[in-house]
């Protein structure tokens, strides 16, 4: 398989894959809709990083391993089920903020948590359980022995930017005024809504047998 052949396959099974609905997709809604555009895009930077970890130990050859070992994936999944009870759990502590600030204060509230942010957004896609399955079987199609490393770092690298394009794609379509306006009012609302959903995925994820 040429490199033009493996990327037009890996952009129509990655887009496909980050589109479903899961943990990432929700943190991203849950970060624009209570805390702007700018921590959405942030969270979103965040987990397109967290994407090299999965590409790295994959390239690796560490991916079918993981994907065949059972104690290895039960880590995972205790470590990536109970970081999705925490942010759901922050989720559900939400309050309706104060809409009175000193411009400094405020300052150092957005550089907090822009880093805050871009960390929450590495985690929850670095520790998610389901992975490992996934990129084994994404890699074992479009990697072989004899792959030069250009086309593994090409790659890595496309599939980084369809995932940070496609959550900044959500995190525009979720700013728009007229969409927007309708949650600032229910911010903390919608924090504790979507807080519940990643709880629920998160027990999911710890009560899933391991296949």
């Amino acid at each position: 398989m040429d490199l033009m052949q493996g990327l037009i396959l890996i952009t129509s099974i990655h887009l496909l894959a980050a589109a479903s609905p899961g943990p990432d997709f929700i943190l991203v809604s849950q970060q624009t809709l209570s805390n702007g555009k700018r921590s959405g895009f942030m969270v979103s930077i965040g987990i397109a990083l967290g994407l090299s970890v999965h590409i790295i130990y994959s390239a690796l050859g560490l991916a079918a391993v993981i994907a065949s070992s059972a104690t290895a994936l039960w880590v995972i999944k205790i470590i990536g089920g109970c970081y999705l009870l925490y942010l759901g759990v922050q989720g559900l502590r939400a309050q309706p903020q104060s809409k009175v600030e000193s411009s400094l204060t405020t300052k150092k509230i957005v550089k907090h948590s822009s880093i805050k942010a871009i960390a929450k957004g590495f985690l929850c896609n670095a520790l998610n359980p389901k992975a490992p399955i996934y990129f084994v079987a994404l890699f074992t199609v479009v990697l072989s022995p004899n792959l030069p490393l250009l086309h593994l770092v090409i790659y890595g690298a496309w599939m980084m930017f369809l995932q940070l394009l496609w959550f900044s794609t959500v995190v525009v379509l979720l700013s728009r005024p007229s969409v927007n306006e309708k949650f600032q009012r229910l911010g903390h609302w919608i924090d504790r809504i979507l807080g519940g959903a990643m709880i629920l995925i998160g027990l999911k994820v710890l009560t899933s047998k391991i296949h």
